[in-house]
């Protein structure tokens, strides 16, 4: 549900009439290496520090409040009708997810150095905003106490339909809209080949990500059984829009073929004049023809297929760009390992190659367990025969290698590798953070979670 933050510029008026002029809008998306960019987006948690509670929207020192708080910061509202729902400055901007989650959807950027010095200066400004409001912000993959009807919704047309809509298709599709968070990176693709590999690889390794991750042990207070119970919360949102994508890994696999798959996905919404129309269920193939119920004669403008590209949920997604979208929300500190450990692997040919070697043997079985096991196991997970620990180990190193090959340099001679020193220590423990967390749990918190916010908080 996030907004695009490498996306290409086009006509967002321009009508469609033609599968191929879908495809061919995804492939102009391609750019040269010189223009790879770097977009990091991440969510948090908001609370009142007293009680620890979720945050309305209209209440007193409340999210609207908030925001508002941040336009004074030289941020442009984005409105709704009458309500302030967002803000944007440049290419980046600040959102809310369903539940009143705040998310940075930062600006495409050239090195992770780049993009970590915005995230840090990002959570600076919104600390600086909420103090005197006496709100906090937390970084978990899943809220750890509140319930699903204890958290406010957002008054956000697009988010009334997805609401009424989600419980026809899974029982857990309203918590992933309130009560989950996450960290995701964003990159680029040079040519219809260069996204298909990169496409394979990213899906075949995105529970990797998940394992290192891992953030969210906690349901209502009590573990969960999961170490990312977030990730879990996905295999029971909607079948029609996630799980694996297994024709990725077929011959055909292109931008035509993801297309397909995407004309497929059932509607949401249309956005007209500023309203959303409800369209949920309804076929975008319809809609290409000129025959969708909800606007007969009408076909779909860029807009209508950039938002409707917004409502698949892989754990890969494709824009313009590639999403990696398989991470828990977490720590400040850890922001910046996400874009460290994709960047590593996905922009250094070297990188990638070696990363193929590595899940050249895995079957679509293998990948497909690996998918489920690792936000139960984290890295205890068996893949193909190895332990991911064993895994991430090999992955990390490969990573750590495209980062210094690079050559991207902070003011102090300092590579990118660097932002990976922490997915290591994990990788090398073989502990997630989210077993740190319980291990906290059942020791110093006496079986309470109420002082992770004051330990976690941002």
């Amino acid at each position: 549900m996030s907004t695009n933050t490498n996306d290409a510029s086009s006509d967002a008026t321009a009508t469609f009439s033609s599968v191929q002029q879908l495809a061919d809008y995804l492939a102009a998306g391609c750019k040269p290496e010189s223009q790879w960019r770097i977009g990091t987006e991440h969510e948090k948690f908001v609370f009142h520090w007293d009680g620890q509670k979720p945050v309305a929207y209209a209440e007193p020192n409340g999210i609207q409040q908030l925001l508002q708080r941040l336009h004074r910061n030289d941020w442009q509202p984005i409105m709704e009708g009458d309500h302030i729902i967002g803000l944007k400055r440049g290419q980046g901007s600040i959102t809310l997810e369903p539940g009143g989650q705040l998310e940075l959807s930062g600006a495409p950027l050239e090195s992770i150095h780049d993009t970590c010095a915005e995230v840090h200066q990002h959570l600076e400004v919104v600390k600086r905003a909420a103090e005197p409001l006496h709100l906090g912000f937390l970084g978990m993959g899943f809220h750890p106490q509140a319930k699903r009807e204890d958290i406010p919704w957002m008054p956000k047309g697009r988010y009334r339909i997805m609401r009424e809509y989600m419980p026809k298709r899974g029982d857990l599709g309203l918590d992933m809209m309130v009560r989950t968070c996450t960290v995701q990176v964003n990159l680029d693709f040079s040519s219809e080949q260069d996204m298909v590999r990169k496409f394979r690889i990213a899906l075949a390794l995105q529970p990797l990500a998940t394992a290192l991750f891992a953030n969210s042990p906690f349901v209502e207070g009590k573990p969960s059984g999961m170490l990312s119970y977030r990730a879990h919360v996905w295999t029971r949102t909607d079948p029609d829009r996630t799980g694996m994508l297994d024709f990725v890994f077929d011959d055909d696999m292109s931008f035509e073929r993801y297309t397909e798959y995407m004309l497929d996905v059932p509607m949401y919404f249309v956005h007209r004049n500023g309203e959303y129309i409800d369209t949920s269920g309804q076929s975008f193939r319809d809609f290409l023809a000129g025959k969708l119920p909800a606007l007969p004669g009408e076909r779909p403008t860029e807009a209508d297929w950039n938002d409707h590209l917004t409502t698949a949920f892989p754990e890969v997604r494709m824009k313009r760009f590639l999403e990696m979208r398989g991470a828990d929300g977490g720590p400040w500190e850890r922001l910046c390992a996400l874009p460290a450990l994709w960047v590593g692997l996905l922009y250094n040919a070297q990188a990638m190659d070696e990363a193929e070697q590595l899940i050249r043997e895995w079957q679509m079985s293998d990948l497909r367990q690996f998918q489920l096991d690792a936000p139960v196991h984290g890295l205890k997970t068996q893949v193909a025969g190895r332990s991911l620990q064993d895994i991430a180990q090999d992955v990390l190193a490969i990573a750590k290698r495209g980062l210094q090959a690079r050559q991207r340099l902070n003011a102090a001679g300092m590579d990118e590798s660097r932002f990976l020193n922490q997915l290591v220590e994990i990788a090398d423990s073989g502990l997630t953070p989210a077993e740190l967390k319980l291990q906290r749990y059942h020791g110093a918190w006496n079986e309470s979670v109420a002082p992770l916010f004051a330990e976690f908080a941002y």
